[in-house]
């Protein structure tokens, strides 16, 4: 009989991966070592307990990601912080409501350090367990000696394990994704290059170039990278990772800018050109062992442009092409010139910006901040701060109900002092499975914790009956449990990744029932505390979610949009008004980058929850990006255009601001459509008015000579800027 392309497909995602089956064989591996070797060799019951639960909290319920030797070294790592845990959880098993408030504490401190990045996420639930166990009675503090041995042997041998057992290569980390998408842009700013010195490309080279060029940067999108991929961390080198991103997808709009406005512009294709090779620099220097790159040449190819560009022309200029396009204001390659000379500088400052942010992840030396002291910090501020103080930011700027970390930490530690209030006050036996239970099965959302649930539920009660008729068949007799001990936990180890909730507590259950029967003996009502405590467990993390969050991510990311794109509005209005002089720094600029900092964590948060696609509201993606698209573009104006120059005319002054005013009204109107809940497609028709505007500006003739003898051409810089920001705007109540 012929299997049906839906069942077959059913079968080979049912399939194991060999690397969940490689992990299975180390933590099973650790875990019976431990076990078996205090309980049948040391005759150390609570040293074998705590020995196969050390190696199953780091090795099954934390994620521990990266190359055999990183995932040993962060094992090792986590050993002071695994003592601390069974300490602090021993002392406080004296009374329940000790256990309680210090249940309360670790939850917070340990769900709250995710703010570190991505490493404390995975580590989270392990060293949640690390604390849960000691915590439940007995109350033996004269213990702790063999506890503490037996968590430092199970995380040694575990860690053994990983360097020793199928020891895996790197997994493909963020470097490697920066590489391919800064290769990309400079293969198409090579085409642009070529496009501005006049050298015909082959017929759809630019379109493959280009196709190439955005699915690289899709790949840097936080939403397509493994959690544990991401660069997350609050320091520099992570910070500067992110940072290269956000240039590079600054960059790749500049470029294809270029393409678009090309025309003969020798100016515009050397600097292009030399683009292109700070890209390839940029992505050679990103691997740790690669040349470090250096802005040198694309520093002095920027400022010979930039003087050159504004200079009014004359009889002593050599270059012809040059100066017949200024001097013709009908002529359409003069109509585009402005324009095309911005988008290759924006392109080379987005070049330079990677390429700094590349040097500050290799810890090379950067130049003194030339930031004005007023407009300060600067972009690359962290990479003057020591380590310790990026941290302390880090958890300081998050310590607010806005933060996702710092709602799901509240939430987790409430949710787990109910849990173990309720496990002491009602006497459970085996109380820690409730404990255990809330954390693995408690969700962001409501909705995300009842489609858990029930899977868990049925597992567990199949499970437990599988139990009870294990032990009531066997009986007491610990080797026939010692040797089904290693097979049982080597197929729930496996199975659980690969079929799902329902086998993974099904098969834990008669796990943890074929563990506990070799430490004391044990009926078949064993299983019927598993399924209560689960079933306690399981309701305490559902009641957390409807308190604390139970329509999940989707309604904070709504408010935190619509607040980014009000800072983004701010921002955009006072960088307007210090380069024409008629304003002054506000702070509005570094709010709007702390409140993109924080939009990117709630919607990185949105994209782990389950949702319909179909009642995914606007493109969430593009509205951060517009909001990431207004910091990084201040930022560079605000570097190259000394403050007051940016329009020397009291009338240009006056334009430019009032388009920055329609620019910021455009944000707060997306902003209010965003709060208002207006449906995919309902942008308002300002936003297109607006842009339009704009843009027949700049199709207009060049700007003339000012008083000083000077193009103004930074007015021209600043409203492209701003017309690509209402680009940004028309595409956030398209469809995702």
């Amino acid at each position: 009989m012929r299997r049906s392309p839906e069942r077959a497909e059913r079968l080979r995602r049912a399939r194991p991966a060999p690397a969940v089956v490689h992990r299975a064989v180390r933590v099973t591996a650790a875990a019976c070592a431990g076990f078996y070797t205090f309980r049948y060799g040391l005759d150390r019951p609570a040293s074998a307990t705590y020995a196969l639960f050390a190696a199953v909290a780091l090795g099954v319920l934390a994620r521990v990601e990266g190359s055999a030797r990183t995932r040993a070294r962060t094992i090792l790592w986590t050993l002071p912080a695994a003592w601390a845990l069974v300490c602090l959880g021993t002392v406080l098993a004296v009374h329940s409501w000790a256990a309680a408030l210090g249940m309360v504490g670790v939850g917070f401190a340990v769900s709250y350090g995710s703010v570190g990045g991505p490493r404390m996420v995975g580590l989270a639930n392990g060293l949640q367990l690390l604390y849960i166990l000691p915590c439940f009675p007995p109350y033996s503090p004269d213990t702790l000696p063999q506890r503490l041995l037996g968590v430092t042997a199970g995380l040694l041998l575990l860690a053994a394990a990983e360097l020793l057992l199928w020891p895996e290569p790197a997994p493909p980390d963020y470097r490697g994704r920066l590489s391919r998408a800064a290769l990309a842009l400079a293969e198409l700013a090579d085409l642009a290059a070529d496009a501005c010195a006049g050298r015909a490309t082959a017929p759809g080279a630019v379109t493959s170039a280009a196709d190439r060029a955005r699915a690289r940067l899709d790949e840097l999108r936080f939403s397509r990278v493994p959690v544990m991929e991401r660069p997350a961390g609050a320091g520099a080198v992570d910070r500067a990772l992110t940072h290269c991103a956000a240039a590079l997808r600054y960059t790749g709009p500049q470029v294809l800018r270029i393409l678009r406005l090309a025309r003969p512009y020798p100016g515009a294709a050397r600097l292009t050109a030399v683009t292109a090779q700070a890209l390839r620099a940029a992505a050679a220097g990103l691997p740790r062992a690669g040349p470090v790159p250096d802005t040198g040449v694309l520093d002095r190819e920027l400022a010979d442009f930039d003087t050159a560009r504004a200079a009014l022309p004359g009889p002593d200029r050599t270059d012809r092409t040059d100066r017949t396009d200024r001097t013709d204001p009908t002529d359409p390659a003069g109509r585009v010139r402005p324009a095309l000379g911005t988008a290759a500088l924006d392109s080379a400052e987005g070049a330079r910006f990677v390429v700094r942010a590349v040097r500050v992840g290799r810890h090379a030396a950067l130049p003194p901040d030339e930031t004005p002291a007023d407009q300060r910090p600067g972009p690359f501020w962290y990479a003057y701060d020591p380590a310790p103080l990026l941290w302390w930011r880090r958890f300081r700027a998050n310590l607010t109900p806005r933060s996702v970390a710092f709602r799901n930490a509240l939430r987790t530690a409430g949710a787990l002092g109910a849990a173990r209030l309720l496990a002491g006050g009602l006497d459970l036996s085996h109380g820690f499975w409730v404990l255990l239970a809330t954390l693995t099965l408690m969700r962001t959302s409501a909705a995300d914790t009842r489609t858990t649930l029930r899977p868990a539920l049925v597992g567990t009660a199949l499970g437990a009956a599988a139990t009870a008729a294990v032990l009531l068949a066997v009986g007491e007799h610990p080797l026939v449990y010692a040797l089904a001990l290693p097979p049982v936990m080597l197929i729930a180890f496996t199975a659980g990744p690969a079929l799902g909730p329902a086998w993974g507590q099904g098969l834990f259950t008669l796990v943890v029932a074929l563990v506990f029967t070799q430490l004391a003996p044990a009926s078949w009502r064993l299983a019927e505390a598993r399924v209560v405590n689960v079933a306690a467990g399981a309701a305490i993390g559902l009641l957390a979610g409807l308190c604390a969050w139970p329509r999940g991510g989707a309604q904070d990311l709504r408010r935190r949009t619509a607040g980014l794109l009000e800072d983004s509005a701010d921002a955009v209005r006072e960088t307007v008004a210090v380069l024409t002089g008629t304003g002054h720094p506000g702070g509005a600029l570094r709010r709007a980058r702390n409140s993109t900092l924080l939009t990117e964590a709630m919607y990185a948060q949105y994209r782990c929850e389950r949702h319909d696609p179909a009642g995914d509201g606007p493109n969430w993606q593009a509205a951060v990006l517009a909001g990431q698209h207004a910091v990084r573009g201040a930022e560079p104006l605000l570097a190259r255009i000394p403050p007051g120059t940016a329009a020397p005319h009291r009338g240009g002054a006056r334009a430019l601001l009032g388009h920055a005013d329609q620019v910021a009204a455009a944000f707060r109107r997306q902003a209010a459509a965003l709060r208002a809940r207006e449906p995919a497609g309902a942008a308002h028709p300002a936003v297109a008015r607006a842009r339009a505007a704009l843009v027949a500006e700049l199709d207009g003739p060049p700007p003339a000579p000012g008083t000083d003898g000077r193009v103004p051409l930074h007015a021209v810089d600043v409203a492209v800027w701003l017309a690509g920001l209402l680009d940004d705007l028309q595409q956030i109540h398209e469809p995702g």
